[in-house]
């Protein structure tokens, strides 16, 4: 069994937890309230809220979803307590341009591909 969730992060964090092989235990999270795409959804979106938070002036939103073992260990966690290794990163999403409308969905990018989207 595993655990999806999903962390508000920005572009210049993305690049930091990539450098660093972990997303830090401090990050936001979201877990969705249910299996379904509704939930998996708005946990997207809220995690995205989250990140335009983070924002300090123009940029772009970026959500990283992990989908973590429920056995934890000494590099990932689903209680939401621990880091998350990066093995454990399967996707992002990121705004196409800054400052997108909020109400814009974020465009899906592989857990391979961001080395080429932090370019």
């Amino acid at each position: 069994m595993s655990t999806r969730s999903y962390l508000a992060a920005t572009l210049d964090l993305l690049g930091a937890w990539h450098t660093a092989g972990a997303v830090p235990a401090s990050a936001e999270r979201v877990v969705p309230d249910g299996d379904d795409e509704q939930s998996e959804y708005d946990a997207l979106m809220t995690a995205a809220d989250l990140s335009a938070a983070l924002l300090d002036g123009p940029g772009r939103r970026c959500v990283l979803v992990a989908q973590t073992s429920d056995q934890t260990s000494d590099q990932t966690s689903d209680d939401g307590d621990g880091e998350i290794a990066w093995r454990d990163v399967v996707a992002v999403h990121v705004d196409t341009d800054d400052d997108a409308d909020p109400d814009d969905d974020l465009a899906w990018f592989a857990a391979q591909e961001i080395p080429h989207l932090l370019r």
